[in-house]
């Protein structure tokens, strides 16, 4: 994750900017950590979207433990934990909406990888389940806001409460939805653009 931070700094240094608003969402978060706390002089206002610190912070869903399963059940298990609402119970109880969701995930799926996409993918899952950066978030200079969705099961809100705790200026705002809170709820987007612009 730190590589992942280094070349967001990377890509800032070589375009000449600094002082910026920084959004990182689920992996990004991680990311938008990694490059808050190495290098505050690019970060002046920082929003992590259904993030997670790992470490005593917790860590966000093992996601990786899902790439092996068949198909049909590693959908049942990914809307369970996108959207607590929608666990397995609520699947076998509501099958023609769950059939639409499922039906929803396959058309916005991402195109089958190729090998090099694979790997790639699979090292992302990886760098992804390592990530810690708990013992270091107090490094994070930048007024912070954490956002999560209350029904999240990949980054659940004791995660938020958690970088809340631990980053020295930041503030907790939950919105109602899962780990897709920011399609689910339409308050999350200007309490963001009205966070960033103060």
């Amino acid at each position: 994750m730190a590589d992942y931070g280094a070349d967001a700094a990377g890509l800032l240094d070589h375009l000449g900017w600094s002082g910026v608003g920084v959004v990182g969402v689920s992996f990004g978060g991680m990311v938008a950590q990694e490059l808050a706390i190495d290098r505050p002089d690019l970060v002046a206002r920082l929003v992590l979207c259904c993030s997670s610190s790992g470490g005593e912070g917790g860590p966000s869903y093992p996601l990786h433990e899902l790439t092996d399963l068949p198909e049909a059940a590693r959908q049942r298990r990914q809307l369970a934990i996108s959207d607590t609402r929608f666990d397995e119970s609520w699947q076998d109880e509501n099958p023609v909406q769950a059939e639409k969701v499922f039906a929803r995930m396959q058309a916005t799926a991402a195109t089958p990888l190729d090998d090099a996409g694979s790997i790639g993918a699979r090292r992302q899952l990886e760098s992804r389940s390592n990530h810690d950066t708990w013992e270091r978030l107090h490094r994070i200079a930048a007024p912070t806001l954490v956002t999560a969705g209350r029904y999240d099961g990949i980054a659940p809100v004791s995660n938020s409460e958690a970088l809340v705790a631990r980053i020295p200026k930041a503030s907790l705002q939950i919105f109602e939805g899962g780990h897709l809170f920011l399609l689910q709820d339409r308050s999350s987007w200007p309490a963001i653009a009205g966070f960033l612009s103060r």
